[in-house]
């Protein structure tokens, strides 16, 4: 195999029956078609997790997967992904953080880790560099995530080693855990914290004595001195550094667009009171970054006041923000971190949490859930005793909590009604924007691969409302038009493409994208100076085509096709009644067409077309799925 610069070549396999690894090379044509990340792990599910398998058996894999550029002086490139069949939804689950742990990974000398089959007795695995142990993690159950942490790093002798952790809410068996980093760096979604824990896996720690060589040390250095000017000299720079994404609730309530109480309004009369500018101005300390990062966009807060006075933490993030306060009626800036902190700690999903709590509020609401029925809690909008109360029922499977600890989706379908009010596709729970107000968001939340997900694709372009882009991009002004319908299917299906390339390239996609600073052309350049791969722009673009369309096929195996491509019917039939957004829908039919048309996908049932598998060098997918009937 010829000599990889980027990549280490190598993929770790751990076998939790034998209590054994072995190490393969990583296949030759993996870098070019799949890129890395995202892609690495999306080419193994659909190939090692065949259909039917049960998320929480010993059958289902986790693969974890990092990218060429994260070990190198790439900015932000600190990222990796976790993939496994998900116990929430069925589907293709993953997840994606950030922190110090992926560089650790590839500093042992692993592109992508592979965890099989179940312990009979918890463990957690220690990898430090080709030698991998299988350690009683006994003493680890009914911690939290910072006491499981501080109590390995003690056992090792070690505070440098990096740790993947995962929660007690996970040894549960609540079906939407993640896995931290960092204590608090959350590869929250989807439940991948809850799969490695049916392993018997309570966490990972990871030691690393290599070093990554880029291919073209020179054009790399250039390269990496224009983007962090471009990073220092970007707009966006000084806001995200002070605030990080915390500044985007202000923004949504202004436009009309932040869920409140549960979805039925856009915008929040306490705004201020939970806003971004209010943590930077009375709680934030100091600033945090991932590894190589050169814009910290994390902060530290501490809480100098009241009953909660002392609490300090890493964030929030704007999801976990605006999930505490809008989304459930509390207007108590300092509940809100403290029911975020105990996500944390207690290894469970922030925004699933929230949806479950607002939910049953809004059941309560309409008289369809009484008191009785919820332990005896008081259900109303905001109260901030009952949301800390079931953010702790819900981890430990107590009472009312039970019925919430798999979602709101098995929750609703146990108690017999709501269905029909639960904010999610494809059992993944919506996250804090609402449709109606951002069209391409929302298409991308019907399609996304892995649910009710923005972060498969993320226009954010839509925020700018200039309709000369979406002319100069796609032919469509309208496509750059938040509360227009044109153009979505070509404004969704190319920023898709873009979200895997950087997944699998693994730097941050909030400044690559969002601040469009890793475009195809660049990350062309970039994939050649870091690895000696010389692929075109186009060729790019492709693998992140690749990509998307062998997780469509993964999730059409399991069942998936165009009727679940679906909001829930409150953004369909129900307009916004206030605010920048008011009066709108969100017409999903047309954008779907448009979507399924960009790309190559039949009109009717939304699989792919095997003419566009094979064009893609998915054959071999195209002909599984033909033998099974399916195409």
């Amino acid at each position: 195999m010829p000599r990889l610069y980027g990549y280490t070549g190598k993929v770790l396999r751990v076998d939790l029956n034998g209590k054994s690894h072995s190490v393969s090379d990583l296949e030759p044509e993996m870098p070019t078609l799949f890129l890395g990340g995202r892609g690495f792990n999306s080419k193994r599910l659909y190939d090692e997790v065949r259909p039917g398998t049960d998320p929480l058996g010993p059958e289902n894999k986790v693969f974890i997967s990092t990218g060429p550029l994260v070990g190198t002086m790439f900015p932000t490139a600190s990222r990796f992904n976790i993939s496994a069949l998900s116990p929430q939804t069925g589907i293709l689950g993953d997840s994606n953080a950030g922190g110090h742990f992926a560089p650790e990974l590839k500093f042992a000398g692993y592109d992508q880790m592979v965890i099989e089959g179940r312990s009979e007795e918890p463990v957690y695995v220690f990898v430090n560099d080709d030698e991998v142990e299988f350690r009683d993690a006994s003493r680890l159950s009914g911690r939290d995530v910072y006491e499981r942490d501080e109590v390995i790093k003690s056992d090792l002798g070690d505070r440098r080693v990096q740790t993947l952790i995962v929660g007690p809410a996970a040894e549960r068996g609540v079906r939407f855990c993640g896995v931290y980093a960092n204590l608090t760096r959350a590869a929250a979604r989807t439940g991948m914290g809850t799969v490695m824990a049916s392993k018997g896996v309570m966490a990972l720690a990871v030691r690393g004595t290599g070093s990554v060589e880029v291919a073209h040390p020179d054009r790399f250095e250039t390269l990496v001195g224009e983007i962090e000017a471009e990073i220092h000299g970007h707009e966006q720079f000084w806001p995200r550094r002070r605030m990080g994404t915390t500044r985007i609730l202000k923004m949504a309530n202004e436009a009309g667009f932040l869920p409140t109480r549960h979805y039925t309004s856009g915008t929040f009369e306490h705004a201020d009171q939970v806003s971004g500018e209010r943590l930077e101005a009375e709680y934030n300390i100091k600033t945090r970054g991932c590894f190589a990062c050169t814009i910290p966009c994390s902060r530290f807060y501490v809480v100098k006041s009241g009953r909660f006075a002392g609490l300090h933490a890493e964030g929030p993030e704007y999801e976990a923000q605006g999930s505490f306060t809008s989304r459930v009626g509390n207007a108590d800036l300092n509940v809100a971190l403290k029911a975020i902190d105990m996500c944390n700690r207690l290894g469970i999903d922030a925004i699933t949490t929230a949806e479950c709590i607002s939910w049953a509020m809004e059941l309560h609401e309409r008289g369809l859930l009484s008191s009785e029925e919820a332990d005896d809690l008081d259900l109303s909008w905001g109260n901030r005793e009952t949301i800390l109360a079931l953010v702790e029922k819900i981890a430990s499977r107590e009472g009312f909590g039970d019925v919430l600890a798999d979602g709101s989706v098995e929750a609703a379908r146990r108690l017999g009604k709501g269905l029909e009010l639960t904010m999610q596709v494809k059992g993944l729970d919506l996250i804090m924007a609402d449709p109606r107000g951002l069209k391409g968001f929302g298409l991308g939340y019907a399609v996304a691969s892995r649910g009710g997900d923005h972060l498969r694709s993320e226009p954010f372009l839509e925020l700018n409302d200039d309709p000369s882009i979406g002319e100069r991009m796609f032919g469509v002004p309208e496509a750059t038009l938040r509360l227009a319908d044109r153009g979505k299917g070509k404004l969704v299906s190319y920023f898709e493409e873009w979200n895997a390339v950087i997944d699998a390239l693994e730097p941050c996609k909030n400044i690559m994208q969002n601040m469009e600073i890793l475009t195809f052309e660049r990350a062309a350049e970039v994939m050649e100076a870091t690895t000696g791969l010389r692929l075109t722009p186009e060729e790019v673009r492709t693998a992140g085509e690749r990509i998307v369309n062998i997780e469509r096929a993964f999730n059409v195996r399991e069942g998936t096709r165009r009727r679940d491509d679906s909001l829930p019917r409150r953004f369909r039939e129900e307009p916004l009644r206030e605010g920048a957004s008011s009066g709108t829908t969100f017409d999903q039919e047309p954008m779907l067409d448009e979507y399924y048309a960009e790309r190559g996908w039949d009109l009717a049932t939304g699989l792919p077309k095997p003419e566009k598998l094979r064009e893609l060098g998915l054959g071999y997918v195209a002909e599984e799925l033909r033998k099974r009937l399916i195409l």
